[in-house]
């Protein structure tokens, strides 16, 4: 008899605790998004560069309170596009990058964004440091990069600077084949998402 009252008290308190930290958190959603890319030939100059776009298909921040926890980003792949080319040459690039040899998008539709902390700056350009995990073709990186944020309660704005990243740390490259020589091995980044407003948010 005991030992079921002991069990019920177990799981009584399990399931307040539970209530109890549903009540402290928020999720805001992002609503607007741009993600830009740009990948270089070997001399790294705007004539040798090509751009373009991925759309984000998901992302929401975590708040415990009004404080902000993290957040976690869905990146739609099948998305992707460059887009500083000819119509055909459009086409083309686009199709190879999907591929095989680079971001493989029908095996790996999407990638992953794991906002884990963001350090603020002070007498820079941008107000902050952003770290996370990144998931691309099914490999996970730690990253960090420059940014503007701006958490207002439960409304966040965030405004990366153009960074970097190795393509082959995540085995983009053409396999077995001289033209991969001619690619840098960097690519970069850049991006901007921002949250709607929560009906009962209230201003600082």
């Amino acid at each position: 008899m005991k030992r079921l009252l002991l069990f019920v008290m177990m799981c009584a308190s399990i399931s307040f605790t539970f209530a109890q930290k549903k009540g402290d958190t928020k999720v805001s959603k992002v609503v607007s998004s741009e993600i830009k890319w740009w990948g270089y030939k070997v001399v790294k100059m705007e004539a040798s560069s090509n751009s373009g776009t991925l759309k984000l298909k998901s992302g929401k921040f975590n708040f415990d309170k009004t404080v902000l926890v993290d957040g976690e980003f869905v990146i739609d792949m099948r998305s992707l596009m460059a887009g500083d080319v000819s119509e055909e040459d459009q086409v083309k690039l686009t199709n190879e990058l999907k591929g095989t040899n680079f971001f493989e998008v029908k095996k790996f539709p999407i990638a992953k964004f794991h906002l884990t902390k963001i350090i603020p700056l002070k007498n820079s350009e941008y107000n902050s440091t952003v770290y996370g995990n990144l998931t691309l073709k099914g490999i996970r990186k730690t990253i960090s990069f420059p940014a503007n944020v701006y958490v207002t309660q439960f409304t966040v704005v965030i405004e990366s600077a153009k960074f970097s990243l190795n393509r082959k740390d995540f085995k983009i490259f053409y396999q077995s084949s001289l033209k991969d020589y001619f690619i840098k091995d960097e690519m970069d980044i850049q991006f901007r998402v921002s949250t709607e407003k929560l009906d009962n948010e209230k201003k600082l």
